[in-house]
């Protein structure tokens, strides 16, 4: 017969070769020998789309290895890149997707994780790797209903993998948690943990060497000068001073207000510090350069003091042992990773819980809750975790009057205050985190105009030189954690401000060597 093919035989073996190879299946050519599509003979013709294929697939394999190799090393950003060029070639690849959705997820970038681990759903529904990556996305943006429906789907796959049985246990226990929080919503007089803690009973053991509260059970400057070379050496403070801070600061951050105005007299200044992670010895290196928190040394730590680094315990006990000692030279804002979902998921939970007890993770819990949302300085600089609103027309009373008793909305002014990123161009776009939204230049001056203010600092993102100026220098970035993750290779930042101008001055520094503790992992990882 005729070696000639029309256009018949073109279609029919593109559509068969492309949904072979959308499901990852090889054509055998010997089994094409005989196959005719009217008078044209097929082989030819899936040889050579085979030949191509096969060099498209050789390239995409290629850069897919090339970003497994930069996610293992923790260049999340190139890992993204290369899936993306990977994807270029080859886009109906489900693993492809669902590899960049887990890097999305590193970069906390849950709106763009969310979109592509359902993609690779779609390209391959029997894929369960994609179902557990939109699930984990579903569940740090806190939609613990939908996020159980996959977990249950990867839990019922794999009844043997006790990573998955143990993720979709967790989101099930949220879920009822939640509806059970709901269901009492109504008891204003529901009891705190605080009430179950018996802190007569806690013994203070003969063998314990380290710092002690004062007769009175107060903190005091001995205390914290002996809490830092003593937590330093990996040493756990006894619970009994953990549990009296924990009580004493939670009673002071109940009579806190949601937008905290902050005086710094004239010549005076204050530091500002961005997210900590966890990043202890890199602390301790920050007192180094700019001395201790003092009375005459205030600072203003702006949310993330936990999750991700392994030393999320010793970074939170030394902050609130000095926010207790300084109440109005020590200022706590949250962050996004102050609440229960970001610690479930990042690592605080599993740290406190092996430190202490899950009893004083539900503390930590209600402590967070309590935290202010941001502070103003002299009425001229507003400092907030996140950023700006979805929304114009907000004011400083409106953030005042937000209910931050709570675990973090999904929209609304509370929820962009924490989860928000500035972006180059005007007006707004969606979030990739999935939650909060992207603001321009154009909604950062209708802000600052119409509450009298000239400029906001706030943190949240990794910037590579540890802070950036944006909006004409009216959005500030500071980010504290150096070398985030050990992984990122960025410097570390904070800001000095010095009344009566407030005009920034940034310090910037490299990661310290800390201990070798590994902080968990998150479960399931690249094909």
């Amino acid at each position: 017969g005729s070696t000639e093919r029309g256009d018949e035989a073109d279609t029919v073996v593109s559509r068969y070769f492309s949904l072979f190879a959308a499901h990852n299946l090889s054509v055998n050519l010997s089994k094409c020998q005989g196959l005719r599509i009217g008078h044209t003979r097929v082989a030819p013709y899936v040889q050579e789309v085979a030949m191509g294929d096969s060099e498209t697939t050789g390239l995409a394999e290629k850069r897919k290895k090339e970003a497994n190799d930069c996610f293992s090393n923790g260049q999340f950003e190139k890992a993204i890149e290369l899936y993306s060029e990977a994807i270029d070639v080859d886009p109906k690849n489900a693993i492809l997707f669902s590899n960049r959705s887990f890097a999305h997820l590193k970069m906390e970038s849950y709106g763009y994780s969310l979109a592509d681990a359902s993609k690779a759903i779609e390209l391959n529904p029997s894929y369960i790797k994609a179902y557990y990556r939109r699930a984990s996305a579903n569940f740090a943006m806190g939609k613990f209903k939908v996020a159980l429906k996959d977990f249950e789907t990867v839990a019922k796959a794999k009844p043997s993998d006790a990573d998955a049985q143990k993720r979709y246990k967790e989101c099930e226990k949220i879920v009822r948690q939640l509806a059970f929080a709901r269901a009492i919503a109504v008891d204003d007089n529901e009891k705190s943990v605080v009430d179950s803690i018996d802190l007569d009973s806690m013994i203070i053991e003969d063998s314990y060497s380290g710092p002690s509260l004062d007769s009175d059970g107060k903190v005091t400057k001995q205390f914290t000068d002996e809490l830092l070379p003593y937590l330093k050496s990996q040493k756990v403070l006894h619970r009994k001073y953990a549990y009296k801070i924990l009580m004493e600061i939670k009673s002071m951050f109940e009579k806190e207000e949601t937008l905290v105005h902050v005086k710094v007299e004239n010549k005076n200044q204050i530091t500002v510090c961005g997210d900590i992670h966890g990043q202890f010895y890199d602390l301790l290196h920050i007192f180094e350069i700019n001395g201790v928190p003092s009375e005459d040394n205030p600072y203003l730590f702006n949310g993330d003091f936990v999750d991700r680094g392994s030393f999320s315990v010793e970074v939170v006990m030394t902050l609130f042992s000095f926010k207790v000692l300084y109440p109005k030279h020590v200022y706590l804002a949250r962050g996004n990773h102050e609440s229960l979902t970001m610690n479930n998921m990042y690592g605080f939970e599993t740290e406190v819980t092996s430190k202490y007890s899950s009893q004083m993770f539900k503390l930590f819990t209600e402590v967070y809750c309590l935290l202010p949302l941001c502070h103003c300085v002299n009425n001229q600089v507003l400092i907030m975790h996140g950023g700006l609103f979805a929304e114009d027309g907000i004011t400083l009373a409106d953030i005042a009057k937000t209910n931050r008793n709570r675990q973090p909305p999904d929209s609304g002014i509370m929820c962009d205050l924490l989860w928000s990123d500035p972006q180059s161009m005007k007006g707004r776009s969606p979030s990739k985190r999935g939650v909060g939204c992207h603001f321009g230049p154009d909604v950062t001056d209708r802000f600052l105009k119409e509450n009298s203010l000239k400029y906001i600092i706030r943190s949240h993102e990794v910037k590579m030189e540890g802070y950036e100026e944006a909006h004409d220098g009216k959005c500030i970035t500071v980010f504290s954690a150096p070398n985030y993750i050990d992984q990122m290779g960025n410097k570390g930042a904070f800001v000095r401000l010095t009344a009566p101008d407030l005009k920034p001055k940034y310090v910037t520094y490299d990661a310290v060597p800390h201990p070798k503790v590994a902080p968990p992992r998150m479960p399931f990882f690249l094909m």
